[in-house]
């Protein structure tokens, strides 16, 4: 995958992400919702596997970025935001990287 293609997947999850969670906080209720989501096993399950890729997702993070703040940061922000932050990460990466193996090892 080339890196023009690799900054237009990443454009294209942050738009989707920023607009569900517009549409989600406009719309839902995060109490209600989240309640009704955490009571089902199925609910429990996806919640671990969220949270296992975003963690797993921020080895690569960890990897690339040398200062504490910017390591926290970004922890934080993939915690709260998710695929979202996700894909921020990317662009940034990609955008800062001249070539495939920078992006992908720093």
């Amino acid at each position: 995958m080339n890196m023009r293609n690799i900054k237009i997947i990443a454009w294209l999850s942050a738009i989707i992400m920023t607009g569900m969670i517009i549409f989600s906080i406009v719309t839902g209720d995060f109490a209600v919702d989240g309640a009704a989501l955490l009571s089902n096993v199925w609910g429990q399950m996806s919640m671990v596997d969220l949270y296992v890729g975003f963690i797993l997702f921020y080895l690569w993070i960890f990897k690339r970025e040398k200062g504490l703040g910017a390591r926290v940061g970004w922890f934080v922000l993939l915690m709260v935001t998710g695929s979202l932050a996700t894909a921020l990460y990317i662009l940034k990466a990609a955008y800062t990287s001249k070539t495939e193996t920078e992006f992908f090892l720093g």
